[in-house]
């Protein structure tokens, strides 16, 4: 008995970010103590902010790489309120930061299991090496993304670049795997 949708949690959404202009880090990190800043390990700055839940790298270049929150939304908000506290205490932006979504995570459960011996056989563009790991990697073209296949009927979406992309690239994997009979439910 086929499960009516599979569930759908993002959970990581990756975004980068420009405000066009140099920043000053050591000058952030005085006005901001909460932040991480080791130029000898890493150029850039770590903004967290508690809501959202967020960390935010801000580099000297003026771009900037949130992480950490579960809607485009969240994130697009995320590097706002960065903006809005850094221009609080001093720091010149003179322009609002302009946000690119360069990856959505997600994780799926598709209510049933999968046969992945025969998945690696019939989905094209697939990969299955289990002694090596235990989940069948699928590269879909339309969206473009791959996703993770666990026996569990457990799925890992990466690569989409906007939340209509993760439903849809799950929808379309979901009814090829109902079409291919490699969908087992338990009664």
């Amino acid at each position: 008995m086929p499960q009516s949708k599979p569930m759908v949690s993002i959970v990581n959404v990756v975004a980068s970010a420009s405000v066009d202009q140099k920043f000053d880090l050591n000058d952030i990190t005085k006005k901001f103590p909460d932040t991480e800043y080791h130029p000898d390990q890493f150029p850039g700055l770590v903004f967290r902010l508690k809501n959202p839940k967020t960390a935010t790298l801000i580099f000297r270049t003026g771009k900037m790489v949130c992480t950490g929150s579960k809607s485009e939304e969240m994130a697009r908000n995320a590097v706002k309120t960065v903006v809005q506290k850094l221009r609080k205490e001093g720091i010149k932006v003179k322009k609002d930061a302009v946000v690119t979504v360069q990856n959505i995570v997600a994780s799926i459960n598709l209510g049933g299991k999968v046969h992945l011996e025969k998945a690696a056989r019939t989905l094209p563009r697939s990969m299955y090496e289990p002694e090596q790991f235990p989940g069948l990697i699928h590269r879909m073209l339309d969206p473009k993304t791959v996703i993770l296949i666990f026996s569990s009927g457990k799925l890992v979406c990466t690569g989409a670049k906007n939340e209509a992309d993760v439903f849809r690239s799950v929808h379309n994997l979901h009814a090829l795997l109902e079409e291919k009979g490699l969908m087992v439910y338990d009664q």
